[in-house]
């Protein structure tokens, strides 16, 4: 790979994805919010344009065409909080994300990596049970499932390599949103007993290093048209990984199960395997969840420390 285009650049996924990118001497066409940059790191290697995702077409008129040898899409709105039960915007994201292959495939980009997620075999699951009552968080999920298969069959049409990595849960240095084991974290660190549900579901979690190298190697080998699941191929269930949080960081804090109501779906074991990530791409997570937290409660300090909190 020696020229790639990142939406989302900004982001935390993409703005680790374009660090790693960069370690491997690739050229980098960063497209973000204008003013939104912050995240992106200093090299002659990376060229950055605004990007609004409403007119994600009109970037054409400001990139040349060219020789493009991926075009990674990582622009999506509404990835946590209350805005993951949004219908119209999750529904418009995955309009965006068609919009965004189109796009890869007129700038000559020879093919378009997204991120997708275990959200989707996810909502697959809750939408086909029966009597089932699918949460509101399904709503994300479905979004990205409609991307997912409304890009194989315009990819297909178009003739553009289409490759679909699926992150299981990524966490680590760098992110700020809500979701639990950031929030979990936060929690520890100010002293305070989290609570959670029984924590018997199946859960999976992957540290951001781990991801960025992931996206890297998936672009550079994966096949076609093919789905590859970044995991830290040491799923078990939520309780497991918690505990293990607990012993890195919290020894002398209580951990309360069994509180929380859980009313999502319990994907099989089997549905986080990454051995085909790992056959087909040779990537394979190396940050244990312990090492993953210590680091992400070491940054967080600092951040709250820099806040005054």
């Amino acid at each position: 790979m020696k020229r790639a285009i990142v939406t989302g650049a900004n982001g935390f996924i993409g703005s680790n994805v374009i660090k790693y990118l960069v370690s491997q001497n690739v050229e980098v066409l960063a497209l973000c919010h204008a003013g939104h940059d912050s995240n992106i790191p200093k090299s002659p290697l990376i060229k950055k344009y605004n990007l609004e995702l409403a007119d994600i077409s009109g970037i054409r008129q400001e990139i040349p065409e060219g020789e493009y040898d991926v075009f990674f899409h990582f622009a999506w709105q509404g990835c946590s909080g209350s805005a993951r039960a949004d219908t119209k915007l999750q529904l418009q994201n995955a309009q965006w994300t068609v919009e965004a292959l189109e796009t890869a495939h007129a700038l000559g980009c020879k093919r378009f990596v997204c991120a997708g997620s275990i959200m989707e075999h996810e909502t697959m699951a809750a939408a086909y049970t029966q009597g089932n009552m699918p949460g509101l968080g399904y709503i994300y999920g479905g979004g990205k499932l409609i991307a997912h298969v409304m890009c194989m069959s315009v990819a297909a049409k178009l003739g553009i390599e289409l490759v679909w990595p699926s992150i299981t849960n990524a966490y680590g240095a760098g992110e700020l949103s809500p979701r639990m084991v950031n929030t979990t974290i936060r929690k520890c660190i100010n002293g305070e007993s989290p609570q959670f549900t029984a924590g018997t579901q199946n859960y999976d979690f992957v540290y951001i290093d781990d991801v960025a190298r992931a996206f890297y190697m998936i672009a550079e080998n994966g096949k076609p048209f093919h789905e590859y699941l970044i995991g830290s191929s040491t799923a078990r269930p939520l309780k497991e990984f918690l505990l293990e949080m607990k012993g890195a960081i919290a020894e002398n804090l209580d951990f309360v199960f069994g509180d929380v109501p859980f009313t999502g779906i319990n994907l099989p074991i089997e549905s986080f395997s990454c051995k085909e990530t790992e056959m087909d791409t040779g990537f394979k997570a190396e940050i244990s969840f312990a090492d993953g937290c210590r680091k992400t409660r070491d940054w967080l300090v600092s951040v709250m420390e820099a806040e005054g909190k």
